[in-house]
């Protein structure tokens, strides 16, 4: 992914509510279907990481990306956010993540 398309992702990806939240368990199985779910639906999701998870929000991040296929675009603060594209949504004037 070039710096430019990670760029406006990240903007897009600021007005986004985190729907994955990593808890206690860490990075669980149940979490990774739950987040590859999501990408397939929304293909732009924030992941948030509770107080009392095990791993740091940048090491989540990449490990995250990487068993779901996805592009990690940022990772500040307790806070992730990942790119899949999926070409079975059909392109429309709006992007999945804001249906």
């Amino acid at each position: 992914m070039k710096g430019r398309e990670r760029a406006e992702l990240r903007a897009e990806a600021h007005h986004l509510s985190p729907t994955v939240h990593v808890g206690k368990e860490g990075l669980s199985a149940s979490l990774i279907t739950s987040l590859d779910d999501t990408l397939r639906t929304h293909e732009l999701v924030k992941v948030k990481l509770g107080k009392n998870a095990e791993v740091k929000p940048k090491d989540a991040a990449g490990p995250l990306a990487l068993e779901t296929k996805a592009e990690g675009v940022q990772a500040i603060g307790r806070t992730a956010t990942c790119y899949c594209e999926n070409p079975d949504l059909k392109r429309a004037d709006v992007p999945p993540w804001k249906r």
